[in-house]
């Protein structure tokens, strides 16, 4: 067959087209959840009134002691998270070159919550503020949070020292993050065994992801991390397309692939313990939507990644919009939405791969 000379450039050039305009459009999405999100809830606010309060325009004193106090830091905070845990989940599986990659598959989840158990069991950081309903409150959040991020970097250092001991292949990566994970959630339910009532309901109420519990303070340092990382994945999207590869053919075209997979790791295991350690666990959304991204715009990491923020972002901030509205006036935590949905939509794809 034959081909004129500019008709493989014009073929190129719409196809970059194409992912480039699915981007911007995930991005029109993002700002449009953004402003539904934060309309919604017990008090209703309208989309104009909304952005007008968001421009710096006094609508209403409540609407602003709402707005800006409430609903905003919660929505942002599921976009960071969002988009954080989705665009780890997809380095993950490229530097592993495998399917099941992501910070929960891997026990990096898991060893957040064995810390924050430790912390409740052992610091007694956990109480009852009010004995009518059984509502439980942690004592020291921070402290808290610093042994949940320091078991997630342990889990992290584990899996890349056993690599580097047995040569960093994904297989081991795989393995190794599978057997601390279950390592570490046999260490919970020990300690979920010895715990008493407020203990046990503390570390309960800590492994339910929600995104409701971050302040500006921990939004920007959610935000700060996985700004920084996404530079370095960024610069380093050409090694991840050869990786995809294979081995062999990403070293011969000058890829030092040992120092990508460890660092990759370290990074995507990093912003991971952050948010986990903040919010809780939330799983899924690092696994299904790089997935979910692959089917629409392909394998190139040039295009993948952005989108793969974009819709991990918009995805954790319509499951948190949903989780807020279904048992109104209760708020039902967004980890229990997301694994609802996740789970199934995972078995989907799987299925019509297979097809």
């Amino acid at each position: 067959m034959h081909f004129d000379d500019g008709q493989i450039p014009a073929e190129y050039s719409r196809h970059i087209r194409q992912k480039t305009v699915f981007i911007a459009a995930g991005l029109l999405l993002a700002g449009t959840m953004l402003i539904i999100s934060i309309g919604m809830g017990p008090v209703s606010i309208s989309a104009p009134e909304a952005l007008l309060t968001l421009l710096g325009n006094t609508v209403s004193k409540r609407f602003d002691l709402i707005i800006w106090n409430i609903r905003l830091p919660q929505a942002l905070t599921a976009l960071a998270a969002g988009a954080g845990l989705s665009v780890s989940g997809a380095v993950m599986q490229a530097i592993l070159r495998n399917p099941l990659g992501s910070p929960f598959t891997l026990g990096i989840s898991h060893a957040a919550a064995f810390g924050a158990a430790v912390s409740v069991m052992l610091l007694d950081l956990g109480t009852m503020s009010s004995s009518n309903v059984g509502a439980v409150t942690i004592n020291s959040p921070y402290l808290t949070t610093m042994v949940a991020f320091g078991f997630s970097l342990i889990a992290t250092f584990a899996i890349i020292a056993i690599s580097r001991t047995r040569r960093t292949t994904p297989e081991v990566m795989v393995l190794t993050g599978v057997a601390l994970g279950a390592l570490f959630t046999a260490g919970t339910m020990f300690l979920q065994y010895f715990a008493d009532d407020v203990q046990l309901a503390a570390m309960v109420f800590w492994t339910f992801g929600d995104v409701a519990r971050a302040t500006w303070t921990e939004l920007g340092i959610i935000s700060t991390v996985t700004v920084i990382a996404y530079i370095w994945f960024t610069a380093n999207r050409w090694n991840f397309n050869a990786i995809e590869a294979g081995d062999e053919t990403a070293k011969g075209l000058g890829v030092k692939v040992e120092q990508v997979r460890l660092t990759g790791m370290l990074i995507a295991s990093l912003i991971t313990a952050v948010i986990v350690s903040f919010l809780g666990i939330i799983g899924f959304v690092g696994l299904v939507c790089p997935h979910m991204v692959r089917r629409i715009i392909g394998d190139d990491y040039r295009f993948l990644l952005p989108a793969s923020c974009i819709l991990g972002a918009v995805l954790l901030l319509a499951a948190d919009t949903a989780a807020r509205l279904m048992l109104a006036p209760n708020v039902l935590p967004v980890s229990v939405l997301t694994a609802f949905l996740g789970a199934p939509a995972f078995i989907w794809l799987i299925i019509r791969g297979n097809k």
